[in-house]
């Protein structure tokens, strides 16, 4: 029998509990049991005046943002609409069926306002990851590096060619472009000096002009993370515009943030090639950090049918090499773009040699060393070990990650522009995926015990 028609409600008073309408294993809930900002409102206290009228909560703020995020809800128009309508969003916010939700342009203000000051996502981001420690979630002892392109909100086709821009007075009071003039006189500036952009955005001038994105060229951020191998726990992120130099540059910046804020030092760090540089890699080892890094052997690299570097001898303690015929490459001790020392052959000696048509088809046979190659070296005798290659599969895990920003929490593109900007959100986001991993932990039943 047909059931009765669905009408309007026609009752006055309803007996009605909001913590019943959500059901324990609901993502949100579960998150609750595991999040705790209520140290927020300390933390913001001086970023507030004592006068006028009361201001939206801070931890009513960022519990909404959190929602956003988990839900790949990225605009904060749409947000407040969402969590007056959504049951769920409002029990994790803290907001009864009357509460009222904040305006969306309460979030513009206060991020660049009290949010930026107080850099209080990081600090967030940062707390969670303390949870994850004491839930026994990171090892502390393997660390994996990489970067994935995010697409910048600036449009290809609106670009300026060149690294030379004639701003006019309205794009000057824009915050990305004033950012962006700022960050240029600072000591890490957001381009390369040593190679010029081919293209800038007039509206995000920051962003890199690349072509390793999802489009074939578009302006992109790097998002980089620093993953504990343990439990697949981002213990850091940064934010950087998409060139492999700074890239690497923000695995030091990590490492040093994660030693200074959680006394957490690894053993090893697993990375690909791009972190494969001579710098690298003597960065890491002043630091006891082992390498499980792939490493490009140069010793084997040279012209078809001539002798390559492997084959000539190097002696330390005069610091030269021997060439296969016997004779001496020295050095002047000049270091050449910053990491290169060449070796050179006396003219006489190649002169007269029955070798030289297997060695060099110049006057005098030269060999270049990087200055690091002694850690170099022992990088590539750490390919060979079965620690290298566990470590090799262990950092998959980061690639999971950046999947999972992407696919599912729709981290493709970003929304707001200026490094602030990607910087906010890459936090945001990062810190969703450690408040998944540990609501799943902390639900997670305890092993069954083994049979005796």
């Amino acid at each position: 029998m047909m059931g009765d028609p669905v009408g309007r409600q026609d009752r006055l008073f309803y007996e009605f509990d909001l913590e019943d309408m959500v059901p324990d294993d609901h993502l949100l809930r579960r998150i609750d049991r595991v999040l705790d900002v209520s140290w927020l409102r300390d933390e913001m206290k001086p970023h507030y005046s004592h006068l006028g009228c009361p201001s939206v909560c801070p931890e009513l703020m960022i519990r909404m943002l959190l929602v956003g995020y988990c839900y790949s809800i990225r605009s904060e128009r749409r947000l407040c609409e969402e969590v007056k309508m959504n049951l769920a969003y409002r029990w994790f916010c803290g907001l009864g069926l009357e509460g009222k939700v904040p305006h969306h342009s309460t979030f513009s203000v206060n991020r660049h306002g009290r949010f930026h000051d107080s850099d209080i996502l990081r600090k967030v981001f940062e707390e969670v990851v303390c949870g994850c420690m004491k839930a026994g979630l990171v090892g502390g002892e393997g660390f994996a590096v990489d970067a994935s392109v995010i697409e910048a909100n600036a449009s290809r086709f609106q670009r300026v060619k060149g690294s030379e821009v004639e701003w006019t007075e309205e794009q000057l009071v824009r915050r990305p472009v004033r950012e962006y003039l700022s960050a240029l006189e600072s000591d890490n500036p957001p381009t390369n000096p040593k190679q010029k952009p081919k293209a800038m955005s007039p509206t995000d001038p920051t962003a890199a002009w690349t072509a390793r994105g999802r489009n074939k060229i578009m302006f992109g951020y790097s998002l980089n993370y620093l993953m504990d191998m343990e439990d697949a726990v981002i213990v850091d992120v940064e934010a950087t515009p998409t060139r492999i130099s700074k890239e690497v540059d923000a695995t030091e910046t990590m490492i040093e943030r994660t030693e200074d804020r959680f006394g957490l030092k690894p053993d090893r760090l697993a990375g690909d090639v791009a972190y494969g540089t001579g710098k690298m890699l003597g960065w890491l080892a002043n630091r006891n950090i082992t390498p499980h890094i792939p490493v490009w052997d140069q010793s084997r690299v040279a012209a078809e049918g001539k002798f390559v570097r492997a084959d000539f001898e190097y002696h330390k303690e005069c610091d030269l090499y021997v060439c296969p015929g016997g004779k001496e490459l020295k050095t002047s001790g000049t270091v050449h773009d910053g990491t290169t020392i060449k070796y050179i052959a006396k003219r006489s000696d190649c002169s007269g040699c029955p070798l030289k048509p297997n060695c060099t088809s110049g006057r005098e046979r030269r060999v270049s060393r990087d200055t690091n190659q002694e850690v170099r070296d022992d990088a590539q005798a750490l390919m060979e070990t079965d620690a290298y290659y566990q470590s090799g599969v262990d950092r998959k895990q980061i690639e999971r990650l950046f999947g999972e920003a992407k696919n599912i929490l729709s981290m493709v593109r970003l929304r707001l522009r200026g490094l602030s900007g990607a910087k906010e959100e890459f936090l945001l986001t990062a810190t969703v995926q450690n408040l998944k991993r540990l609501a799943n932990h902390s639900t997670r039943p305890p092993p069954e015990p083994m049979a005796a």
